[in-house]
């Protein structure tokens, strides 16, 4: 079932192209041309569920016809393992790459698989996403939250649980959902700020409630919109987006924390379509990107471009935001503790 940005929705990411001069200025230095001559990009991203993945694509080839993007949408750690299987094997198939897990941009830069390269739409990012990288080679692209979510037909608003300890309650025993650490970078960043706020322990203790889990975040989303499950550590930007649909799901903001998620890209430095990436790097910095994610309701990296109305921004909410490094050093160690307690 493909994505229906609509008229509306659409006419806005073109509109953004047009109005705001940073989605074009990479034009000024012949980029457009030299990405043209070149046709395409491949692209990796685990930034977004499929369907927003490839409306991202068709919204670049729109503003830049002649320059295909083919799309290769996986969770994060399968991402990363195909990007080190063709490293492995001296093939150049990914241009840009996009994860849900900068550790795995930290461990490609200190091997010198990334190119350096610093888009003129970085300038125009919001303040909380200037500087994610000093050294240039990754930056944000994507962000978006990880909260509680639940089925409105299973659950009223009044019982729903208002923060995360909420969902060690006996009650929730077989009715709550969550995705995979070793697949998605997501969960693991979840998972790690759970450990933070809580130690292990906590789950120790939601592993008896024993939960449904899937691999990708956005598993969550199938699972409790087929009544499978009742509440989920689910994304805040798939969820709006299939509520928006007319389905029954609905988001609560944790009094203990929202986990904000910062997801950059990079360019490979075996890129086989260096401009064309370049371009496409530049694209999804600018103020026409923002707009198609806010349209298919992720969070807007740049300032201009505000949510639209039923999210709350992200600004408005109590987030937890764990730093690159903790997440590099973080994630394989609750990916084996996470192994360990819930034996997958």
């Amino acid at each position: 079932m493909a994505i229906r940005i609509g008229r509306r929705g659409m006419a806005a990411g073109l509109g953004a192209a047009m109005l705001f001069p940073g989605a074009l200025r990479a034009q000024t230095d012949g980029l457009v041309d030299a990405a043209r001559m070149e046709g395409s990009l491949t692209w990796y991203t685990a930034h977004t569920d499929g369907e927003t993945a490839e409306a991202t694509g068709r919204l670049f080839t729109s503003i830049y016809p002649g320059v295909k993007v083919t799309v290769i949408r996986t969770t994060a750690q399968v991402a990363y393992e195909r990007l080190l299987q063709d490293i492995k094997n001296n093939i150049a198939n990914c241009d840009v790459f996009s994860s849900t897990d900068p550790g795995h941009d930290e461990e490609l830069k200190k091997r010198n698989l990334l190119a350096k390269y610093v888009p003129a739409n970085a300038t125009g990012l919001a303040e909380p996403f200037q500087g994610v990288d000093p050294d240039g080679f990754y930056y944000p692209t994507s962000a978006g939250l990880v909260l509680i979510t639940y089925n409105t037909k299973l659950l009223k608003a009044e019982d729903a649980p208002k923060n995360w300890p909420d969902l060690l309650d006996p009650k929730w025993r077989k009715k709550i959902s969550t995705g995979h650490p070793a697949f998605s970078g997501y969960v693991g960043t979840w998972v790690l700020a759970m450990r933070k706020l809580y130690g292990w322990e906590y789950f120790e203790k939601l592993e008896k409630n024993q939960p449904q889990i899937g691999r990708s975040v956005n598993d969550t989303v199938t699972m409790l919109n087929a009544g499978e499950r009742t509440v989920a550590a689910g994304p805040s930007g798939t969820t709006l987006m299939t509520a928006d649909k007319g389905n029954p799901l609905a988001l609560i903001y944790p009094t203990d924390g929202a986990v904000l998620l910062v997801s950059p890209s990079a360019i490979m430095a075996n890129a086989p379509h260096p401009n064309a990436a370049r371009l496409f790097m530049e694209f999804l910095l600018s103020d026409a990107h923002a707009q198609l994610s806010v349209e298919t309701r992720n969070e807007s990296l740049r300032p201009g471009v505000l949510p639209r109305a039923g999210a709350k921004p992200f600004t408005e909410a109590k987030i937890i935001r764990l730093s690159t490094a903790e997440i590099q050093k973080g994630i394989p160690e609750v990916i084996e503790q996470w192994r360990d307690t819930f034996g997958n």
